[in-house]
């Protein structure tokens, strides 16, 4: 026999050893190519997480109806939401804002047009629905002005809604992951109702501030200072006191201001709206819902934590996941949160900001909601949303009695 074969075992055919051999072989090539599979899924998953997106339709326009202004969408679980809402479209409309819900069927949801189309107009039947509701800050009808933020990775423009009376309290509205300032201007008029400035401000890679060398989030790890600066800006015109509003990747935002900002003497408290308090628990959630196998999601986060495979993320540095992780820096903590999360978020789980209010029941107070999905809780149910806010601003001492008067 050739010294360079093994002999088949006792009771085994050589035929049989070798096709053992054989199965073996293929073995480790099909083991070999799942592992590279799921590395490369790894990683794609990785780059999507950090790389700012455009607005992806998510509903297709059925049909419109100028004369009665009503307009059939695809039934989803955002399209079937009660309230007010937006639709991104194109065509003679880029954005439109849509009322209530006036019938639906197993498929379809008609729903009131609150922006009037015309009997010559077109909407493009893709889509996307949102819970932005304002497009532009004139819509708002409170006076505001624009202003460029000083921030390391160059100007940030930002708006700025004057209460109608001099103040020392302001609150900085921080939008969340592929949206804009303009996410935020629901909030406005309650603020101004209440005598507080809002400053409604960008950070880098959101499409109105710089880019940064990257032109990759980094989940809040960077932002931040970005934010930073506008609290800088926000107390040399006049603020002693400043809030922190978050709204989704805002509120991890949020959360590193809190955490990490030299401007502790004039912070005083967060609102947090749907907001990712621990990315693991989003990017577990979400590669669920892909139905990705668990594997995939560790090694995307070991991906975009690692110093050498930054490249392939294309991060240029790794992300601290543990730092931004908010319920394991719990202690940390120093100033008053104000949560508002739906427990059917659909995006961004819950359970964050459940386990973060159990942690800090001190400093956290959580206030959940039903049905109203990721971020379109104003828009699901206002009334239970601005109560919600204004008594935890009154009990914490956040308003301005005499700013308020004038509006």
């Amino acid at each position: 026999m050739n010294g360079s074969r093994r002999a088949a075992p006792r009771g085994v055919t050589p035929a049989y050893a070798g096709a053992l051999r054989t199965a073996l072989a293929l073995s480790s090539v099909a083991l070999g190519a799942a592992v590279t599979a799921l590395g490369a899924i790894s990683v794609r998953m990785a780059r999507r997480v950090v790389t700012p997106s455009s607005r992806v339709p998510d509903t297709r326009i059925v049909s419109l109806d100028t004369a009665a202004q009503t307009i059939t969408l695809s039934r989803t679980p955002d399209t079937e939401l009660p309230g007010r809402y937006g639709l991104f479209t194109t065509g003679t409309r880029a954005y439109v804002k849509l009322g209530p819900v006036m019938s639906l069927d197993d498929t379809t949801v008609k729903r009131k047009l609150l922006t009037q189309i015309g009997a010559g107009e077109q909407l493009a039947p893709d889509a996307a629905f949102s819970g932005w509701y304002f497009d532009r800050p004139e819509e708002v009808a409170v006076p505001f002005r624009t202003e460029l933020i000083g921030a390391s990775v160059g100007p940030c423009p930002a708006w700025v809604f004057p209460a109608a009376r001099e103040t020392d309290i302001w609150v900085v509205q921080v939008h969340g992951r592929g949206s804009t300032r303009a996410e935020a201007l629901r909030s406005v008029a309650l603020f101004h109702s209440l005598g507080i400035t809002s400053l409604l401000v960008s950070y880098r890679n959101d499409g109105d501030a710089p880019r940064s060398r990257t032109g990759t989030y980094a989940l809040g790890a960077t932002e931040w200072r970005d934010v930073d600066a506008a609290i800088g800006y926000a107390r040399r015109a006049g603020a002693r006191r400043v809030l922190v509003m978050g709204w989704s990747m805002g509120g991890a935002i949020a959360l590193q201001v809190e955490l990490s900002s030299p401007h502790q003497d004039v912070l005083v408290g967060m609102i947090l709206d749907s907001p990712v308090v621990d990315w693991r628990v989003v990017l577990d959630y979400q590669a669920r819902q892909l139905h990705l196998p668990a594997p995939v999601t560790q090694l995307a986060i070991g991906t975009l934590e690692s110093e050498w495979a930054s490249s392939m993320a294309r991060t240029g540095h790794g992300i601290p996941f543990d730092r931004l992780d908010g319920v394991a820096r719990a202690a940390e903590l120093q100033h008053p949160i104000l949560i508002l999360h739906s427990d059917d978020d659909g995006f961004v789980p819950s359970d964050a900001s459940h386990e973060l209010a159990a942690a800090r029941p001190d400093l956290v107070q959580l206030e959940t909601f039903a049905v109203a999905r990721h971020t379109k809780l104003w828009n699901y149910d206002q009334d239970r949303w601005t109560n919600s806010i204004t008594d935890w601003l009154r009990r914490h001492g956040f308003t301005n009695k005499d700013a308020a008067a004038g509006s």
